[in-house]
């Protein structure tokens, strides 16, 4: 089964990315894995609080997927899948499409407002364009919710 990634996190622009994925799945028999990456910690001074904070971000990360399974699963008629990475975002999607190679597309969303797409995108479409280990669809963050099912 072909399975669409989206990169989950707390801006509006995932939410239309995580839609696409979850309608395109649905038309194409697919499945759906949202990734949630937590970057690095940068306060390292005390080792006690830096573990305390790993895990409130891991809390939230959980939190936040588990809020989403049920619309995707209401949008998609699937369960989706999980995986939490810690690190860099870009080097983290990439590794984990390496590792994954059932995932067929890799799903973004473009921020509306801003300088750019964002940096998600411009990193990983911009700087590594042809490069890419699987296909990149970047939904706008415009896009109605009417649209994107239009679209899917």
């Amino acid at each position: 089964m072909r399975k669409f990634l989206v990169v989950v996190d707390s801006t509006p622009e995932c939410m239309n990315a995580l839609r696409f994925a979850a309608r395109r799945a649905a038309n194409t028999n697919g499945g759906v894995t949202m990734l949630y990456v937590i970057a690095p910690e940068e306060f390292q001074h005390w080792a006690g609080v830096a573990e305390v904070m790993r895990r409130e971000r891991r809390e939230e990360a959980e939190a936040r997927l588990s809020a989403l399974a049920d619309e995707v699963r209401a949008l998609a008629g699937v369960m989706p899948e999980f995986a939490i990475r810690e690190g860099e975002a870009a080097e983290e999607v990439l590794a984990h499409i390496h590792e994954n190679p059932d995932i067929g597309v890799l799903v973004l969303g473009a921020a509306e407002d801003g300088d750019g797409p964002g940096p998600l995108v411009s990193t990983l479409v911009s700087k590594r364009g042809g490069r890419m280990p699987a296909p990149v669809t970047v939904v706008p963050g415009g896009l109605s919710l009417e649209q994107i099912d239009e679209i899917t």
